[in-house]
């Protein structure tokens, strides 16, 4: 009976109509299905292929191409065209797909100040986009500076290699854009992988929206996303912050207001260390102790070298891949800025934080906030 059951488990975690796939041909990657054929079509964009065209890759001649001068001896087919240079104050349509299909994964190593170069991604044929975020801070890298990031959506490898493998279908069409709001110009090599096939009717669009409001003790909470309407699912959540007091700053409940909630939320969590999947302070050794898994991490802890940088700050992921946390109508995520006073009593901190909040949702979507100025997004 036990070897029976056995070849069940085995014999589902193959079937491609189980639980990892149950989708469609173009947007599930699971290892599950790898082994089935399907129709949808792979392409991808890069400064090699503007267009993700069939048979048009590594076509740039000499004088079109960035790296023309590179290649002067050895001409058309040698890495003619490997990256793109974005001018200050210049918007740069990196991607531009007609659909449907859905994006796979998306790689980049952005020079210069990541804070100064902002991703948008817009679907089909929206105005407004549905992904409005620093580059940094879309990787995991709020503070500009570079941490090795090892999970299933985000990957950020040596020596500063953005990797993106969220699922975003779109059904008509896909814009991706990066603007360039710094004094200097940035070098870019990047590569969008995606596919061509059908989406299903009840495929929700990806957004990931930045916020980083002002330090204020006064207010009952930091608030990572608000105004979403509809159905849908968060799905991750990325935060920077940085402790501007002493002791252990991580008391503050994570609360999901969903469908209704007014002044007490559905799901309330016990401490930010836990929403985070860690525990008692990341403490091992009295020494914070970072860490990186699929789902969760402390993967960055800036330590202050005793001069200039005077601040602790972390960098902290929660991807809800396994647990996605679900709403029929409309979804609001708070987490406190609370830390440990004297005599055992709670401390309303003033850290500066910045976040992102990653959720699929039907369209439409609410306008974003306004991204902060050039100022206060800088880290200083």
């Amino acid at each position: 009976m036990r070897n029976f059951i056995a070849f069940l488990i085995f014999l589902f975690a193959l079937c491609p109509t189980g639980v990892h796939g149950q989708t469609h041909d173009g947007v599930n990657n699971s290892l599950s299905n790898l082994f089935m054929l399907s129709n949808a079509r792979t392409r991808s964009i890069s400064p090699e292929n503007f267009t993700g065209e069939i048979g048009k890759g590594g076509m740039a001649r000499l004088g079109e191409g960035a790296a023309s001068h590179e290649a002067r001896e050895l001409g058309q087919g040698w890495k003619v065209s490997p990256y793109i240079i974005i001018a200050p104050g210049e918007s740069f349509t990196l991607a531009e797909i007609e659909g449907p299909g859905s994006i796979q994964h998306i790689w980049m190593t952005p020079t210069g100040n990541w804070r100064f170069y902002v991703l948008r991604i817009y679907w089909d044929d929206e105005t407004e986009p549905s992904v409005e975020v620093p580059v940094g801070d879309f990787f995991g890298m709020g503070w500009g500076k570079y941490a090795h990031l090892n999970s299933l959506a985000i990957c950020v490898n040596p020596g500063r290699a953005f990797n993106c493998y969220w699922q975003m279908p779109f059904r008509k069409k896909c814009r991706i854009t990066m603007e360039n709001i710094d004094v200097n110009p940035t070098r870019l090599y990047y590569q969008v992988d995606y596919v061509l096939a059908g989406i299903p009717e009840d495929a929700a669009y990806f957004h990931a929206q930045f916020r980083r409001p002002r330090p204020d003790r006064d207010k009952e909470a930091y608030t990572i996303l608000d105004g979403v309407e509809g159905k849908g699912q968060y799905v991750g959540t990325y935060m920077a912050w940085q402790v501007n007091n002493n002791g252990w700053w991580g008391e503050g409940e994570i609360k999901f207001f969903m469908d209704g909630d007014k002044n007490f939320p559905t799901i309330c969590g016990t401490g930010t260390e836990d929403y985070f999947c860690g525990s008692y302070n990341f403490d091992v050794g009295g020494q914070y102790t970072e860490f990186s898994t699929p789902y969760s991490g402390l993967h960055q802890v800036i330590r202050p070298d005793g001069t200039y940088n005077s601040n602790t700050r972390f960098g902290l992921y929660r991807w809800h891949i396994t647990d996605p946390v679900r709403f029929e109508k409309d979804l609001k995520v708070t987490i406190q800025d609370l830390g440990w006073r004297s005599e055992g009593r709670y401390l309303r901190q003033e850290s500066d934080i910045a976040s992102v909040a990653f959720w699929y949702q039907a369209e439409p979507h609410h306008s974003f906030p306004p991204l902060p100025s050039k100022n206060d997004l800088e880290v200083q």
